[in-house]
Protein backbone atom coordinates (compact mmCIF):
# COMPACT_ATOMS: atom_id res chain seq x y z
CA UNK A 1 0.00 0.00 0.00
CA UNK A 2 3.01 2.28 0.07
CA UNK A 3 4.15 1.77 -3.52
CA UNK A 4 5.40 4.70 -5.49
CA UNK A 5 4.41 4.89 -9.16
CA UNK A 6 7.17 5.76 -11.55
CA UNK A 7 7.00 8.87 -13.68
CA UNK A 8 6.29 6.56 -16.62
CA UNK A 9 3.39 4.95 -14.69
CA UNK A 10 1.85 8.37 -14.09
CA UNK A 11 2.27 9.39 -17.72
CA UNK A 12 0.65 6.17 -18.96
CA UNK A 13 -2.18 6.36 -16.44
CA UNK A 14 -2.99 9.97 -17.24
CA UNK A 15 -2.92 9.30 -20.99
CA UNK A 16 -5.21 6.30 -20.49
CA UNK A 17 -7.72 8.41 -18.54
CA UNK A 18 -7.56 11.24 -21.08
CA UNK A 19 -8.13 8.81 -23.95
CA UNK A 20 -11.30 7.42 -22.43
CA UNK A 21 -12.47 10.84 -21.28
CA UNK A 22 -12.23 12.01 -24.90
CA UNK A 23 -14.50 9.09 -25.84
CA UNK A 24 -17.07 10.23 -23.28
CA UNK A 25 -16.27 7.37 -20.93
CA UNK A 26 -15.25 7.19 -17.29
CA UNK A 27 -12.18 5.62 -15.72
CA UNK A 28 -12.29 4.15 -12.23
CA UNK A 29 -8.99 4.45 -10.37
CA UNK A 30 -8.43 2.23 -7.38
CA UNK A 31 -5.87 0.38 -5.30
CA UNK A 32 -6.23 -1.83 -2.25
CA UNK A 33 -7.10 0.88 0.27
CA UNK A 34 -7.76 3.79 -2.07
CA UNK A 35 -5.63 6.11 0.03
CA UNK A 36 -2.20 6.48 -1.51
CA UNK A 37 -1.42 4.95 -4.89
CA UNK A 38 -4.77 5.66 -6.51
CA UNK A 39 -4.81 9.14 -5.01
CA UNK A 40 -1.36 9.75 -6.51
CA UNK A 41 -2.62 8.78 -9.97
CA UNK A 42 -5.74 10.94 -9.61
CA UNK A 43 -3.58 13.86 -8.48
CA UNK A 44 -1.44 13.50 -11.61
CA UNK A 45 -4.57 13.51 -13.76
CA UNK A 46 -5.89 16.64 -12.05
CA UNK A 47 -2.53 18.32 -12.45
CA UNK A 48 -2.57 17.60 -16.19
CA UNK A 49 -6.17 18.66 -16.75
CA UNK A 50 -6.29 21.73 -14.52
CA UNK A 51 -2.64 22.81 -14.68
CA UNK A 52 -2.42 22.46 -10.89
CA UNK A 53 0.68 21.89 -8.80
CA UNK A 54 0.84 18.75 -6.60
CA UNK A 55 -0.38 20.53 -3.50
CA UNK A 56 -3.44 21.95 -5.27
CA UNK A 57 -4.33 18.52 -6.66
CA UNK A 58 -3.94 16.80 -3.28
CA UNK A 59 -6.07 19.47 -1.59
CA UNK A 60 -8.83 18.99 -4.16
CA UNK A 61 -8.85 15.23 -3.59
CA UNK A 62 -8.75 15.64 0.19
CA UNK A 63 -11.89 17.79 0.08
CA UNK A 64 -13.75 14.81 -1.40
CA UNK A 65 -11.87 11.91 0.18
CA UNK A 66 -10.45 13.19 3.44
CA UNK A 67 -8.64 10.00 4.43
CA UNK A 68 -6.17 9.92 1.52
CA UNK A 69 -2.53 9.79 2.49
CA UNK A 70 0.04 10.86 -0.09
CA UNK A 71 3.42 9.79 1.20
CA UNK A 72 6.71 11.64 0.69
CA UNK A 73 7.90 9.43 -2.19
CA UNK A 74 4.56 9.76 -3.94
CA UNK A 75 4.64 13.54 -3.53
CA UNK A 76 8.17 13.54 -4.96
CA UNK A 77 7.06 11.76 -8.15
CA UNK A 78 4.12 14.16 -8.44
CA UNK A 79 6.61 17.03 -8.29
CA UNK A 80 8.59 15.38 -11.11
CA UNK A 81 5.38 15.02 -13.10
CA UNK A 82 4.60 18.69 -12.50
CA UNK A 83 8.03 19.74 -13.75
CA UNK A 84 7.42 17.73 -16.91
CA UNK A 85 4.00 19.30 -17.49
CA UNK A 86 5.39 22.78 -16.91
CA UNK A 87 8.34 22.19 -19.22
CA UNK A 88 5.99 20.89 -21.94
CA UNK A 89 3.90 24.04 -21.78
CA UNK A 90 6.95 26.26 -22.23
CA UNK A 91 8.36 24.44 -25.23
Amino acid sequence: MIGIPTLSNLQKGVQFALKYQSLGQCVYVHCKAGRSRSATMVAAYLMQVHNWNPEEAVRAITKIRSHIHIRTGQLDVLKEFHKEITAGQQG
